[in-house]
């Protein structure tokens, strides 16, 4: 038996969960098997069918992810709490014994990559003289407080077109 399957909304999501996992040492466990799957459906599917996909996973794998963003899901009446519990209590319901757990990421996974400039601009290699965020304002994209673009797969997107970076998952 596999030790964890994982169902994410996107190769985006696979990557930046499978990086961490890559990472055992430093969250403070040992290593151990896991199994990834890409919903068609993206956000939306895995709020639809995600359960029962996991369902179908549950008899050769100990532990069951189920990620995605709220953003995109399709949900306008719950809140992203109020859907990641009740995907939670439908797991429950068809798996049981607190072997699955749904994860609800609000906002969405792409906000994760804008972390600071100086970590950008190293990474896409950025020499202007000025900031990646000003250069996203200046291209329309609206820079929230805490630094996200609103649209941050469409600005993330947009600076990899100007420095002709080939967009990858990984």
């Amino acid at each position: 038996m596999a030790d964890l399957f994982v169902l994410t909304a996107d190769k985006n999501m696979q990557y930046a969960i499978a990086g961490g996992i890559a990472r055992h040492h430093a969250l403070g466990t040992a290593g151990f098997s896991v199994e990834y799957d890409v919903h068609i459906g993206r956000d939306g599917g895995v709020r639809t069918t995600g359960v029962d996909m996991l369902k179908l996973q549950s008899s050769t794998h100990a532990k069951l992810l189920l990620v995605m963003d709220f953003d995109g899901c399709g949900t306008d009446h719950l809140s992203a709490l109020d859907l990641e519990r009740d995907l939670d209590s439908r797991l429950d319901a068809v798996i049981g014994g607190r072997r699955a757990k749904a994860i609800v990421v609000a906002p969405e996974c792409d906000c994760w990559i804008w972390g600071s400039d100086n970590s950008m601009s190293s990474i896409v290699g950025w020499e202007r003289d000025t900031s990646i965020r000003d250069w996203i304002r200046s291209r329309g994209f609206q820079v929230h407080e805490h630094g996200n673009p609103s649209r941050p797969t469409q600005a993330i997107e947009e600076l990899f077109r100007l420095k002709r970076i080939h967009r990858s998952p990984s």
